[in-house]
């Protein structure tokens, strides 16, 4: 038995063919303590439910077609189930804002807010993305 949505066309385009990608440049996270260093000395841009830290990279520095970014939540935003709560939302914002409007050749680090983080309707939380990073480009 096949399922009803197993003899449906695609949405957009005609049968067998894929709906162009959304991403318009690949996204790589932050793993390495210097490099969490070296973005939280460039620009910074606070909003209501996380702190934004972005800089350029050098370009002698690797992969300078690629966005990469960061996530990081002190104790003071709760324990660590709050703390992972709170990530988890950060990371579902820059998946989806990230790829179009993000710059490549940029690292991009999001500070999660104690209870605004977690709390914030996640319109509003992707709202706050796109405003700071053109605060941030704009500078």
């Amino acid at each position: 038995m096949t399922p009803p949505e197993a003899n449906r066309e695609p949405a957009t385009g005609t049968a067998g063919e894929t709906p162009p990608a959304a991403s318009v440049c690949a996204v790589e996270t932050l793993r390495k303590r210097a490099d969490f260093l070296a973005a939280a000395r460039a620009r910074r841009q606070s909003t209501d439910s996380f702190l934004l830290q972005a800089r350029r990279r050098a370009a002698d520095e690797s992969a300078p077609d690629l966005i990469r970014v960061g996530f990081t939540c002190s104790k003071k935003v709760g324990n660590a189930v709050a703390r992972n709560r709170a990530k988890r939302r950060l990371r579902a914002t820059a998946r989806m804002v990230l790829p179009t409007e993000g710059r490549a050749g940029w690292d991009y680090v999001l500070i999660g807010r104690p209870v605004d983080t977690a709390a914030r309707p996640f319109h509003l939380l992707k709202d706050d993305l796109s405003k700071a990073l053109k605060r941030i480009h704009s500078k």
